[in-house]
């Protein structure tokens, strides 16, 4: 064998996998087509969301669905021409988003939020990236007292239940508190815990960095093809084969391209999202604002300010259609103080999603030596490392720290 273990995807999940691993002893090799940190990890909006203790469900109430139906909104977009491919998809989401079992989906995945920041926490001062990071929390922004009154009511009572910091900000204090802002907002929630990155496409390189000073063989080769190969596994790329006794699929919205030829069949769906740099004006912001009833986030980062759209719904490798961050970054201009823009075209990138909310994450059911950890949704750059080390547990024969069964890839069969 080549190596002991080959970890495909070098994305926040893939390099934070392959570093658990070559901590216990493991001869690992990641392997991407691009640079760690390229894809999905990238084009995020740069946050450890250690707040997000509720999944992002189908919303359930007749207005937000038919508002959506008009394909109109900042939110959320869908391709006409995906939908039929999606429908199933959809329903199954629709589905797990009834407030049960949306409840049984946030009980399932706290475990692994709850301990996120501790394990970024370790990997950070193991890789020397603490600068990328600020305790900075996050701004939920309202523009309506009506949305502001009724969502801070509903994030006291999710602090109180979880045990979170936050602070809620009228109006004036909202502008105080960021001055960059202009008048507009009702006011905001103010979530402390979660962390900012200033570059999330850095910090992945950063960690896959620290993976090669423990030993750690990092390829970039485009796997084309993953078959069984005796007692272990064979990588086909286009360099050459691989071979290795065990193999973890950690491609996020492309790891369907990996196991559904060896006949699973995991309904992964991405959901697409677009950001664009602005030469920040004046003050610039000092915070991530999510601007809620806007359907956006504008983070400060090292290029510039960042708009980060919410999701568009097409087949994973269509041509993009900029229209829902053309609409986002007209509704901020004038409350966020955006500049011109700074990049020469618009970035795209696809959210590996599952539709009950879960990522899937263990032994594939109907083969020795292959293992799953993709589809963790809007939080793969929070859930890598902690989940990285909840798989590399349970290859290693440890016992891991939190039941993986909600996670089990076999639950699809």
């Amino acid at each position: 064998m080549d190596f002991d273990i080959i970890v495909l995807g070098a994305g926040m999940v893939g390099v934070s996998t392959a570093i658990a691993l070559q901590q216990r002893g493991q001869r690992v090799a990641l392997l991407d087509r691009r640079a760690p940190g390229e894809e999905t990890s990238h084009g995020n909006a740069g946050l450890l969301e250690r707040a997000a203790v509720v999944p992002y469900g189908f919303p359930r109430d007749i207005g937000s669905v038919l508002r959506i139906g008009r394909n109109r909104s900042t939110d959320v977009r869908y391709q006409p021409s995906s939908l039929l491919q999606s429908t199933p998809w959809l329903w199954r989401y629709f589905r797990a988003s009834a407030p049960h079992r949306l409840a049984a989906a946030a009980h399932d995945m706290l475990p692994l939020i709850s301990r996120s920041l501790d394990e970024h926490a370790t990997l950070l001062a193991a890789a020397n990236m603490q600068q990328l990071c600020s305790d900075d929390g996050l701004y939920e922004a309202y523009r309506t007292e009506a949305g502001f009154q009724r969502e801070a009511d509903n994030a006291r009572r999710i602090a109180a239940e979880h045990g979170l910091r936050l602070q809620i900000l009228g109006a004036a204090a909202l502008r105080a508190a960021e001055p960059g802002l202009g008048e507009g907002f009702a006011g905001a929630v103010h979530w402390r815990d979660p962390q900012r990155v200033a570059d999330p496409g850095a910090l992945t390189r950063g960690y896959a960095a620290y993976f090669q000073s423990l030993g750690g063989v990092l390829l970039q080769q485009e796997a084309t093809a993953l078959t069984p190969d005796g007692s272990g596994w064979q990588v086909a790329t286009v360099q050459g084969k691989l071979h290795a006794a065990q193999v973890v699929v950690a491609m996020g919205p492309w790891s369907d391209d990996m196991f559904r030829p060896l006949g699973y069949h995991i309904p992964l769906q991405a959901k697409r999202g677009y950001h664009m740099h602005y030469r920040p004006l004046g003050p610039g912001l000092q915070y991530t604002v999510a601007d809620v009833e806007g359907g956006f986030v504008i983070a400060p980062m090292q290029r510039g300010l960042r708009i980060a759209t919410g999701v568009e719904l097409a087949r994973r490798d269509a041509a993009p259609n900029y229209a829902q961050l053309e609409q986002a970054e007209a509704l901020a201009r004038g409350l966020f103080p955006l500049g011109e823009r700074l990049d020469a075209t618009p970035w795209m990138g696809s959210r590996p999603c599952l539709p009950d909310m879960r990522p899937a994450l263990g032994a594939a059911p109907r083969h020795r030596g292959l293992w799953f950890n993709f589809g963790h949704a809007h939080h793969g750059l929070t859930l890598g490392p902690v989940c990285g080390q909840l798989l590399a547990q349970q290859i290693c024969g440890e016992t891991p720290f939190t039941d993986p069964t909600p996670y089990a890839p076999a639950r699809f069969l």
